[in-house]
């Protein structure tokens, strides 16, 4: 057993060099994930790939400044700490990839291709909730989080520790303050329904549902300073096509927005139109603004149908608005017009603002508000320094400032692209797509100029090139962080199995 062990060692780990003899090809290699000339941060980890093709053997060289990586075999995985040396020599240059493939007996070059790693690093951490495409079994799920600078990943929140025969439930929307992973908030829906809030050591559910809320907090988004937490409330749907090329709709019947504080434990409304459907609250970087989406609905009968919405859906269409905020006394403006997306006949959602409150990146479809299950979803931006003073110019009437906005050309594709994250030095996007298969959600990365141009986006880099293609789980909400979350999932599971602590509804915040 032992020398069938050193065997199999001494083969993984055979002497590899680079044909002697080959022929030119100007044909790129038949690659997956498709790797060619896209921008990567110094600190990602190693980019492995496979040929999608029959061959008989297969070499690959990494080379750049004078050093190189040679790989044998159909899968590319080039060694950690051999990948890392060699981006560190590559920092803010290229490194060329060569693939040499044999067949009957004879070897050929492909036409080499570049990879360009930036100097700007990407936030060492990725979260995000794995669930299967279904509309049925969705309580074996989990929130997991990955080490971008390795292949490490690890559970957060385990839903099934919590799942019984007779009640099971969902968790989602995990969020943190300013990628701060000891300040960090995720729900749970159904049988342990409740809000799990980490601040700073302390891991506590509360059950944020008042009398006087149309439902507990659903979309959140932390204040980059302050203790405080804004969400929207929702009565939320699911309705099937038919005929549609799209297979699902996820809708609102109700929608107001709230801000829980959490020192106090206190809820307030903030924006509770009765013809307004309010969703996706977040917050700028400095703190002063909430930007949010709004759709004017009203229903012809004067009563909450969700029948109604759901005949009606494709006249939801959901623009971009901002409330100011005071943070010494807490108080909120009025909402102001963003971006019109209902004058262009489109619908405008999760709106983000970079770090240096600059650029305004948001998903565009044709309607509704959950633009992950639509295939006309993209990413469009707005330059909020050049449209005005801080994206609102006094000349720009009711209008907003939809004239300046435009696609995030580079990373769009045929397919969903929707959910989306800034790295915390604002030079990288995560972001969710079905480019792929048009089913499963992958998380893709792209490095951003400053200018308003992006870099040809890459997927999650897998220590085993194929796992994407063999999992059946989409990639739900990619949120950077700074760092691991440190809870285990049994301890979340035993918060999540205790009573929530109450909240208190109030007319405004705290100063």
């Amino acid at each position: 057993m032992i020398a069938a062990f050193a065997a199999v060692l001494l083969m993984s780990c055979r002497q590899t060099s680079v044909p002697e003899q080959y022929t030119e090809s100007n044909m790129m290699p038949k690659i997956y994930p498709e790797y060619f000339d896209v921008t990567v941060p110094v600190n990602i980890a190693p980019l492995s790939f496979e040929l999608l093709l029959i061959v008989d053997d297969m070499v690959t060289r990494f080379s750049a400044e004078g050093d190189d990586i040679v790989c044998s075999g159909v899968k590319v995985c080039p060694d950690i700490d051999e990948w890392k040396s060699l981006t560190e020599k590559a920092k803010g240059k290229d490194i060329n990839v060569e693939v040499f493939a044999k067949k009957d007996g004879k070897w050929l070059r492909f036409k080499p291709f570049a990879i360009h790693v930036s100097p700007d690093s990407i936030d060492a951490y990725l979260s995000y909730r794995l669930i299967s495409p279904s509309f049925v079994a969705y309580e074996e799920l989990t929130l997991n989080q990955r080490c971008l600078e390795n292949y490490d990943e690890q559970v957060m929140v385990d839903n099934m520790l919590c799942s019984t025969e007779s009640g099971g439930q969902c968790v989602n929307c995990h969020n943190y303050q300013q990628y701060n992973p000891d300040r960090m908030q995720f729900h749970a829906r159904q049988n342990l329904g409740g809000t799990v809030i980490v601040y700073d050591g302390k891991v506590e559910k509360v059950d944020m549902k008042t009398d006087s809320l149309i439902s507990a907090g659903v979309y959140p988004s932390w204040h980059p300073s302050l203790p405080i937490i804004a969400y929207s409330t929702n009565k939320t749907m699911q309705s099937f096509h038919t005929t549609d090329i799209n297979k699902i709709e996820v809708l609102d019947s109700e929608s107001d927005l709230v801000v829980y504080d959490v020192e106090h434990h206190e809820v307030t409304s903030i924006e509770k139109g009765r013809d307004e459907f309010e969703i996706f609250p977040f917050w700028a970087p400095d703190g002063k603004y909430l930007y949010f989406c709004s759709a004017h609905f009203e229903y012809e009968n004067d009563s909450v149908d969700a029948v109604e919405v759901t005949m009606r859906a494709k006249e939801l269409k959901y623009n971009i608005y901002r409330k100011a905020f005071n943070p010494d006394n807490r108080t909120f403006g009025e909402r102001e017009l963003v971006f019109d997306a209902a004058a262009m006949d489109k619908s405008a959602t999760l709106p983000r603002i970079s770090p240096d409150g600059r650029w305004l990146l948001f998903t565009l479809g044709e309607w509704g508000c959950f633009h992950i299950w639509h295939r006309d979803a993209d990413l469009w931006m707005i330059d909020l320094k050049n449209a005005g003073d801080s994206g609102l110019s006094e000349e720009r009437g009711d209008a907003g400032i939809s004239g300046s906005a435009m696609p995030a050309d580079g990373i769009n594709s045929d397919n969903t692209d929707s959910y989306h994250s800034w790295s915390s030095n604002g030079k990288w996007v995560v972001f969710s797509s079905r480019r792929n298969d048009g089913v499963f959600t992958r998380p893709f990365i792209a490095h951003f100029d400053g200018k308003g141009g992006f870099s040809k986006p890459f997927e999650l880099p897998s220590k085993n090139p194929d796992y994407h293609r063999q999992l059946l789980k989409s990639y739900n909400v990619p949120e950077l962080m700074r760092g691991p979350v440190t809870h285990t999932p049994q301890e979340f599971a035993d918060v999540l199995k205790s009573p929530g602590t109450p909240v208190k509804y109030v007319s405004r915040l705290r100063k």
